[in-house]
């Protein structure tokens, strides 16, 4: 006879990713909190970002300005699972990918014709009110930037 959390464990199998999305904590809406981040000149800043499930895959929304202060808007659609997915509407990027390190961390690399542009870490407070990115690369002018953003949830 089947344990009932075994049974748990076999339910979250077959339902696969969508289970594991919509209790995974990095899910919602975040939002800069600019006067807890750092950001080196010319670096973008991401205002708003939104992690929603979509099928099996994790749909990532971003909303904010370049380093010029020009609006942006970018989606990413993909698992936190190592491998390369479109990124549109990255002037610095083409693909991304996400690795979930552990059930607070992830890393993130995007890339653009094959070259890393950006890399960074995303580690959620124990909390979960609230997440640290910290990323650093290159903008599409060569020039270096680094980042640490801390963002509430909503």
């Amino acid at each position: 006879m089947m344990s009932r959390r075994m049974l748990l464990l076999v339910l979250a199998c077959v339902v696969g990713g969508a289970f594991a999305q919509s209790s995974d904590p990095n899910m919602g809406t975040w939002k800069l909190n600019e006067a807890k981040s750092k950001f080196s000149p010319g670096a973008a800043k991401n205002h708003t970002v939104v992690y929603a499930p979509d099928g099996d895959k994790v749909k990532v929304t971003v909303d904010g300005v370049d380093g010029a202060g020009n609006k942006t808007h970018s989606e990413w659609t993909g698992k936190f699972d190592r491998k390369e997915y479109p990124v549109t509407g990255e002037a610095n990027g083409d693909m991304r990918t996400y690795t979930r390190v552990d059930a607070r961390t992830l890393t993130l690399t995007q890339t653009k014709a094959g070259k890393v542009t950006m890399s960074g870490k995303i580690v959620l407070s124990t909390d979960g009110k609230s997440r640290t990115v910290t990323t650093g690369g290159t903008t599409a002018d060569g020039k270096k930037f680094s980042s640490t953003a801390v963002y509430d949830k909503q």
